[in-house]
């Protein structure tokens, strides 16, 4: 299947279950997986032929920048939900990494994979 892969998209959000955590924007670095048919883009070469990840990606920045979640896997759940409102998207697979969640470990990071609903 064809995909979309947005890299190292750092951001800054209110994440952990922590009163210190809480207090202040922490850093993380979200990965997504945007699973799509792009046969039809790579033969038209037109954007309304395939998803606009630009405009998504702003979608998911105002999102973030705003949020306010104890845990990084809720934080990952929702932006997969938000990425899947984008019909064109068949599957979302979101990995958010919360650099020095751990001592002496760089970081810590979930991953989603959530698909369309089939009606």
């Amino acid at each position: 299947m064809d995909f979309i892969h947005i890299k190292d998209l750092a951001l800054r959000a209110i994440i952990g279950i922590y009163p210190e955590e809480r207090k202040e924007k922490q850093d993380v670095v979200l990965n997504i997986l945007l699973y799509a048919n792009l046969s039809k883009a790579g033969k038209s070469d037109d954007l309304a032929d395939t998803v606009d990840y630009k405009s998504l990606k702003k979608e998911i920045v105002g999102f973030v920048e705003v949020s306010s979640y104890n845990l990084i896997e809720a934080l990952a759940h929702n932006v997969a939900k938000l990425c899947l409102k984008n019909k064109r998207i068949i599957k979302a697979k979101v990995t958010i990494d919360k650099p020095g969640a751990l001592r002496f470990a760089k970081s810590v990071s979930v991953t989603v994979e959530r698909r369309q609903q089939r009606h």
